[in-house]
């Protein structure tokens, strides 16, 4: 049986070996890995060092494991890092702020190119994400195309890995609008001052202007940010005294 130090660095041999097979293309995405027992006869440990191995990459996102199955190299995804950002709001509501800022630091960028290289089929995606947030009957449903709207636009980016940062903000931006959405209310603002801040945007990425574009993201997620102060000021919030 593995104990100790030793069984760990055997178990961070496996991980190594797994991450060989799968970064250098042996095993695509959606392929099942080898089983238990020829993994261990080939790395020279045993099925249970190897099961650790296993359970150390399915915590990073790189496989897919079900009972009664041979693991499964995972499609790229970015369930880690919505762990990461889900957890770091529950400690603290306050740290909606930063992410707001993470959010001024990708979108705009975000924003920008996709005004410069959005395709055809991107801008029609992004405005019938824009009808579905104005057709939305109830909060609940125009938080989730929001959402969606933010999601499309990044995708639209071209850049890959700005989409998977993005959709790994998923939930915690659904929380902070639904936080924000009493802070708009605190500030007097409405629903029509939302979507206004959207159709600015959505007019300059169909135009292909980028700065005009870049800035109306700025200027949406600005008011973002007055939102949720406000909503941290109101009593029981943790923000005001």
């Amino acid at each position: 049986m593995d104990n100790g130090p030793r069984a760990e660095t055997r178990a961070a041999g496996v991980v190594r070996h797994l991450e060989e097979l799968i970064f250098g293309g042996e095993l695509e995405p959606g392929q099942s890995l080898p089983s238990e027992s020829e993994l261990a006869t080939t790395m020279g440990v045993s099925r249970l060092t190897v099961r650790e191995g296993v359970r150390t990459l399915q915590a990073r996102g790189l496989l897919d494991v079900r009972h009664g199955r041979r693991p499964v190299v995972a499609h790229p995804n970015s369930a880690p890092l919505s762990g990461f950002f889900a957890a770091h709001l529950r400690r603290d509501p306050r740290n909606l702020l930063e992410l707001v800022d993470v959010r001024l630091a990708l979108e705009v960028h975000a924003t920008m190119l996709a005004a410069k290289q959005a395709t055809r089929t991107a801008l029609t995606s992004l405005e019938l994400a824009f009808n579905k947030m104005s057709e939305s009957g109830d909060e609940e449903s125009f938080n989730q195309a929001d959402v969606g709207f933010h999601a499309v636009l990044a995708a639209a980016s071209g850049n890959q890995m700005i989409s998977f940062l993005i959709e790994a903000m998923d939930e915690p931006m659904h929380h902070s609008r639904l936080h924000s959405l009493r802070g708009r209310i605190a500030r007097g603002r409405t629903m029509d001052d939302v979507m206004d801040e959207h159709a600015r945007i959505l007019a300059a990425v169909r135009a292909r202007d980028a700065h005009r574009a870049a800035e109306a993201m700025r200027e949406h997620l600005i008011q973002t940010r007055m939102d949720l102060r406000a909503f941290l000021a109101l009593p029981g919030n943790g923000g005001g005294n």
